[in-house]
């Protein structure tokens, strides 16, 4: 079961390098500016609540998870522009973390056809908190930078 559990968190590892590259070229296409930049699957913050965001949202700041992407930092001052800038970040942090989701995922179901049903959940529950948690943490962060856009364009 350990086993298990390294190998979830090292594939999970990778898949983020896997998010990236794909990302990398998803990002120059119009499908990724029309489609991928407003995505939303979890628009009640109640709901983010529940499912534990929050949680997710303390690790990243408060442990070396924060040292992984330091672009996605508001300073004390901001402008129009910075929100923009970091708003585009976080989607492009967003989008690595689907893309890694997606590939963790299939690599599960290849698992599950193969019959290491412990292994596949494994890598699921490992690759949910590492991969999809943090993408709809970034999700809720677009959220309220279009709020705090909003009130900018108001003044």
């Amino acid at each position: 079961m350990i086993r298990y559990i390294t190998l979830s968190i090292s594939l999970t590892f990778i898949s983020w390098i896997i998010g990236m590259v794909v990302n990398a070229f998803l990002n120059e296409t119009a499908f990724y500016q029309k489609h991928l930049t407003n995505l939303n699957f979890v628009k009640s913050t109640k709901l983010n609540k529940l499912i534990g965001i929050g949680v997710i949202k303390w690790i990243v700041k408060n442990t070396f998870f924060k040292f992984f992407n330091p672009n996605l930092k508001m300073k004390r001052k901001i402008e129009l522009t910075e929100l923009e800038h970091l708003r585009k970040e976080m989607t492009f942090a967003e989008i690595n973390h689907l893309i890694a989701f997606i590939a963790v995922a299939f690599f599960a179901i290849v698992k599950v056809f193969n019959g290491y049903f412990l292994l596949a959940l494994i890598l699921m529950v490992v690759n949910i908190l590492m991969n999809l948690y943090p993408s709809l943490l970034q999700q809720e962060n677009k959220r309220r930078i279009d709020k705090l856009k909003k009130l900018f364009k108001t003044f």
